[in-house]
């Protein structure tokens, strides 16, 4: 029997970049059926809802979702539809790889991290945000918990563990933030006691931006909390030739999210450029979280061989073609 895959399209770019995904997806052999729903600004304009029931329905029902990117307003307007179903289906575990793909336009060439970010506590956990009634005063409040820091942690050294890695360096700002990044580097010290076949190290998180940027070999799994871990994804992601080339994955007990982690771009909306190498590599991580080690590796091999050969790249990996010519090139390996 064939697994149901739940599919949101996103805004933006995502439906393009998402469709480029699935026939990746369809040409290798995967046996999906898939349950197309909408969230965002496209189920708004379409539903009058931004998250409506036949999208949450089907991810309650289906467990694995497929996912382009959302619209975010910034600094005022809706909180984020990702924190949302983040929070909505405790998806604890951020889930960020990035490694280096050779034709990248990228600073490094060895580059193979994977950053481990604690998904919905801290200051992401919508606890106590408000903006006073004349304007003057905004405050936000950080919950860390020392099961969400367990879990994290835990889930980390698991996957270090499981990818035969060496090291996880534990991200923190104890020496300020004392009791939230306090509590969470306390309790990561000691889950790191339960596994002594992996080496444990611990930085300041000032300190692991420079070390990221100047150092990237020091690192291999990081683990932190959930402001640290956004912002130091992105710095890796730019390593290997930025967004464009980094998916996502947000892992629960239960469900899973895998996603583009680039913005839905609305500028490129529709002209076809748009790199889809996020997209497809979030389709990767989904097919290794499945069990699909064949079919994840075959697409790996052909996508860095496109990117390799600058077969018909876009514009982002310095070719000059756009997004359905990039998908066939990847296709044209797979058969």
């Amino acid at each position: 029997m064939s697994r149901t895959i739940t599919v949101i399209p996103g805004d933006g770019i995502g439906p393009s970049i998402v469709e480029s995904a699935i026939q990746i997806l369809d040409k290798v052999g995967c046996d999906f059926n898939y349950e197309y729903v909408d969230a965002g600004i496209t189920a708004l304009n379409t539903l009058g809802y931004l998250l409506p029931h036949t999208t949450t329905d089907s991810i309650s029902r289906n467990k694995i979702v497929l996912k382009g990117p959302l619209t975010t307003p910034v600094g005022e307007g809706f909180t984020s539809i990702n924190v949302t179903l983040r929070q909505l289906y405790q998806l604890y575990a951020n889930v960020r790889p990035v490694v280096s793909f050779k034709g990248t336009k990228a600073r490094y060439d060895n580059i193979d991290i994977i950053t481990v970010r604690e998904n919905t506590q801290g200051m992401y956990s919508g606890e106590g945000q408000f903006i006073s009634d004349d304007g003057e005063t905004a405050q936000a409040s950080s919950v860390i918990t020392r099961k969400g820091s367990a879990d994290i942690a835990t889930y980390a050294y698991e996957l270090a563990r499981k990818e035969k890695r060496k090291k996880v360096t534990i991200v923190h700002k104890a020496n300020i933030l004392k009791s939230t990044s306090g509590l969470f580097l306390k309790v990561a010290r000691e889950i790191s006691k339960n596994y002594p076949d992996i080496q444990t190290t611990e930085m300041i998180v000032d300190n692991a931006c420079m070390q990221l940027v100047m150092n990237p070999e020091r690192f291999d799994v990081i683990v932190t909390t959930n402001l640290f871990g956004d912002i130091l994804s992105d710095l890796c992601a730019g390593l290997v030739g930025g967004l464009g080339m980094a998916p996502g994955a947000n892992i629960g007990k239960e469900h899973a999210i895998f996603e583009a982690v680039h913005g839905s771009a609305p500028d490129i909306a529709g002209k076809n450029i748009a790199n889809p190498s996020s997209m497809i590599l979030a389709s990767v991580q989904m097919l290794q979280h499945l069990g699909m080690i064949k079919e994840a590796d075959k697409i790996m091999v052909a996508l860095r061989d496109v990117i390799a050969t600058g077969d018909r790249t876009t514009r982002d990996l310095g070719g000059v073609h756009g997004t359905t010519d990039f998908t066939d090139a990847v296709l044209s390996r797979l058969s």
